[in-house]
């Protein structure tokens, strides 16, 4: 259950329209499927159908990422110019006398 709050509480920071009237349509199914009140139970499938419909309508309003590539500006050459370091030796230590 823990797991699977932050992706609800997503889901309704996202999309706050549909994600009330899919809560409100399923509460509402179960209430009139388990109190034998079939004309609640019709109301919240349909309040739940119209939900999915507007949020898959939402989706596909919302535009794509361009799929160009984003050219980013280079500060640095791309091959190093100046030649490379020589690696130091260690100097041996004569011991005080």
């Amino acid at each position: 259950m823990n797991a699977a709050l932050p992706k609800l509480l997503s889901a309704y920071r996202k999309e706050p329209l549909p994600s009330v009237l899919v809560t409100m349509g399923a509460v509402d199914a179960v209430i009139g499927g388990l109190g034998d009140r079939w004309s609640l139970f019709t109301f919240g499938l349909v309040t739940v159908s119209i939900a999915i419909g507007l949020r898959w309508w939402l989706l596909q309003q919302r535009r794509p990422y361009p799929t160009e590539e984003i050219v980013t500006p280079r500060y640095l050459p791309p091959s190093s110019s100046h030649q490379a370091l020589p690696a130091l030796k260690v100097a041996k230590k004569r011991p005080p006398r």
